[in-house]
């Protein structure tokens, strides 16, 4: 045991950090925090002021004895969790828990886990920050009393096993608008005209952009019919000078949008990837609000742009934050040594520090210097000019490095380089084309949109965004996942060698990719929380009280204050909703089967969201369960009514009947007693005798193939299994050791291996 302790809180980087410090120190992790509000009760005094009661998590009770035990022998005590609230709280509960003593213990900062940068925070210790420690508490406390209150009522109202969060709840309010947004949006039709044009005098084509839209079949056609006899020619070209910067280094929330742009990755995703990375040293930190860049950095990069690209490409920029409410960290997320332009690793691990790396250099980067052209081609017969729009990158600058990505492309005009023109020029027409169009419905919330959109209303912070994301789709409100497009008709009318034709086409319109989606349950949560507690849904709000913690962290506020501010008209409120009668509605009359005659209703089950024929006091009503996506308040009469089509006869399989239907691992086919998966290929409303005999032989092939023999005195069967052939004995599997022929075991071997496989379960489990 050397004179110093130093505690982080995880194990890679208390690994990385022992190979800066060497002899004389010790370096351990506490595995993140040590204690947490007693699951016992509520965990929270209320009546002396909101006290926290705190207990040693059990999986840590090893932790907190070693610990303790070290910190005894050690002159020193170095305190070197991460920089923010939650890196404060933790070392402010790790002197506390460990009955550590001021005269010993410091506390040390840094926000890249480098040799210098170590070295200089034990250099330069200071006290735990008890404004910081007393941010985190007040979060901690807000959201136990919002969750613990709200829970139960919803439990009561709407469903068991419910629960309800401060901030996920705003975050699953966002998507259940948007989804309203988008369901109540009316797409209109609309025709765009390109045409494409050959300057006199030259081999190019281009293609130019009417500056008018037409709302009509018509109109679009008359406009074409018009352009029969019409000379075009150039009637202006404008040129400007453009110039592009480039955007600021990454914060948490520019990196978790970037990466899910660029790479595919989810906002978990990138966030562990980019711990990782950071406790191996090789990023700063990665929970910041900053866009700022240390000096010796902007130096470094400045070093590096010069002798890879040349002194032209550099220039010395300084980003300041303009994210309301900036906190903790002062530096952007960076790698530690600029000059390593690759590193070893992952290959997710290596595109993550290769977007950073690029990012950040682009930012001390030149700007970019184009030159933007504007051609208007105007006819002789037409009031309306074609737009065509051209650039030419004078000097590159960052771009040689680094595009920032968009979330959502914009449908704009043509660009494109553009050939020697000039005013009057005459534009052979070689074609023109009126396509019919729809305007486009508001896009749904991907992870990294909803991230951005969070950040602009001033809710949550970098920590918050990845777990709260995760824990609305934990609770089964909303689902992230992909929808398939719809095919849909449009009208073209083409004039092309003084004749008009015109075309019905086909197109996919409307899927999506990584999209978040509500589930119903979702959306009745949502809709009691805003009818009854519209304060936690409301966004300014919720902002407010992300600026109070930031007050608080500054000391301009004292926390219990805060809570008790909160709290007092709250517990009223959920004190009165809890004694109210009324549930939650969560149901919608659909309509009327027109056989029956019977109601229709859509409502949320013991089980999930169902459709009911008849009314609830109907001895004789029949329930179905909704198919995966169809949402209570926007089902239709005809998809409810398909829905009791099931289960459905599709046909005979020798002299079985085949019946199509939707159980509880999803859709199949029965015949005799054999169930056949449908997958993801057939609808069970669909598929046809022809599909499903294809499927049960196949199932009767695969099933054969499936065994290969048995020892029935001994209940074992030899089968093959997705992953290669195993030996099942009554309801154990065990593997079969590579390279043994499954084939030639006989009643011994299998014996044999049951009995090794068993012994060293049972080695392991001890």
């Amino acid at each position: 045991m050397g004179e110093n302790l130093v505690i982080v809180e995880s194990p890679a980087k208390a690994k990385t950090i022992e190979k800066f410090l060497g002899k004389g120190y010790t370096v351990k992790s506490s595995f993140g925090h040590i204690r947490d509000l007693s699951k016992k009760n509520l965990g929270i005094n209320i009546e002396k002021g909101f006290i926290p009661e705190y207990e040693i998590s059990s999986d840590k009770k090893k932790v907190v004895t070693e610990l303790t035990t070290l910190a005894k022998k050690a002159s020193t005590v170095w305190l070197a969790s991460d920089e923010d609230r939650e890196g404060e709280a933790i070392a402010w509960h790790l002197f506390e828990t460990l009955n550590l003593s001021s005269d010993n213990t410091r506390r040390i900062v840094f926000h890249e886990i480098t040799k210098n940068a170590i070295l200089h925070a034990i250099e330069t210790p200071r006290d735990i920050d008890m404004n910081l420690v007393m941010a985190q508490q007040a979060r901690r406390v807000l959201d136990r009393l919002v969750g613990f209150e709200l829970s139960p009522i919803l439990w009561k109202k709407i469903q068991p096993k419910l629960s309800a969060g401060r901030v996920q709840s705003v975050a699953l309010r966002l998507i259940v608008d948007r989804e309203r947004e988008i369901a109540a949006f009316d797409s209109q039709p609309y025709f765009k005209v390109d045409g494409l044009f050959n300057p006199d005098g030259t081999t190019t084509k281009v293609k130019a952009t009417l500056d008018q839209k037409f709302r009509s079949e018509k109109t679009a056609a008359d406009f074409l019919e018009k352009c029969k006899n019409t000379a075009f020619v150039i009637s202006s070209i404008i040129k400007k000078d453009a110039v592009r910067t480039p955007a600021a280094p990454f914060t948490t929330s520019a990196l978790q949008q970037e990466a899910a742009r660029k790479l595919g990755f989810s906002v978990n995703q990138t966030m562990t990837i980019a711990q990782k990375l950071y406790e191996e040293g090789l990023i700063t930190y990665m929970r910041t609000d900053s866009t700022n860049l240390s000096s010796i950095a902007i130096n470094t990069a400045k070093e590096c742009i010069t002798q890879m690209y040349g002194a032209n490409y550099s220039k010395v920029r300084n980003y300041h934050t303009k994210v309301k409410g900036a906190q903790e960290a002062h530096e952007a997320i960076r790698p530690t040594y600029i000059q390593n332009t690759s590193i070893n690793g992952s290959a997710a691990e290596k595109k993550l520090y290769d977007l950073i790396w690029k990012r950040t250099v682009a930012s001390q980067m030149a700007d970019a210097r184009i030159e933007k052209t504007d051609v208007l081609i105007a006819g002789d017969n037409i009031d309306e000019q074609f737009v065509l729009q051209g650039e030419q990158i004078v000097f590159d600058g960052f771009l040689k490095v680094y595009i920032e990505g968009k979330d959502d492309e914009d449908e704009g005009g043509n660009t494109a380089l553009l050939p020697q023109l000039s005013v009057g020029q005459i534009m052979n027409n070689l074609e023109i084309t009126a396509t019919e169009k729809f305007t486009l419905k508001p896009a749904r919330y991907s992870e990294a949109s909803l991230v951005k959109k969070l950040e602009e209303l001033g809710i949550g912070r970098p920590s918050t965004y990845a777990p709260t994301i995760s824990t609305i789709v934990k609770r089964g409100y909303i689902i992230k996942g992909d929808r398939q497009g719809t095919e849909r008709k449009y009208t073209e009318f083409t004039l092309k060698k003084g004749i008009v034709t015109q075309k019905v086409k086909t197109e996919i319109t409307g899927s999506e990719k990584g999209k978040l989606f509500p589930e119903n349950i979702g959306i009745v949560v949502t809709d009691f929380l805003a009818a009854n507690f519209p304060d936690i849904l409301d966004y300014g709000f919720t902002a407010k009280v992300e600026e109070d913690f930031d007050k608080i962290a500054n000391g301009k506020l004292v926390w219990n204050n805060v809570i008790e501010e909160f709290y007092a008209p709250f517990h009223v409120k959920v004190e009165g909703t809890m004694h109210d009668r009324a549930h939650s509605n969560a149901e919608r009359i659909v309509g009327t089967d027109p056989k029956s005659g019977k109601v229709i209703i859509s409502r949320i089950g013991r089980f999930g969201p169902l459709v009911q024929k008849g009314a609830n006091d109907d001895p004789d009503k029949q329930f179905v369960s909704m198919k995966k996506g169809q949402l209570i308040e926007n089902i239709t009469l005809e998809e409810a009514l398909q829905l009791f089509e099931l289960p459905r006869h599709v046909g005979k399989y020798y002299e079985y009947d085949i019946t199509a239907a939707i159980g509880r691992f999803g859709p199949y086919i029965k015949y005799n007693s054999s169930f056949v998966s449908l997958g993801k290929k057939y609808d069970p409303y669909t598929i046809t005798e022809e599909e499903a005999i294809g499927l049960i032989e196949e199932h009767i092939k695969k099933e054969k193939e499936k065994f290969i023999a048995e020892f029935p005195e001994h209940h074992i069967q030899i089968l093959n299994g997705r992953f290669g052939a195993y030996i099942k004995q009554d309801k154990s599997n065990y593997k079969i050791p590579r390279n043994t022929d499954p084939h030639t075991l006989t009643i011994d071997a299998c014996l044999a291996i049951i009995e090794k496989e068993t012994a060293a379960k049972a080695k392991k489990t001890k």
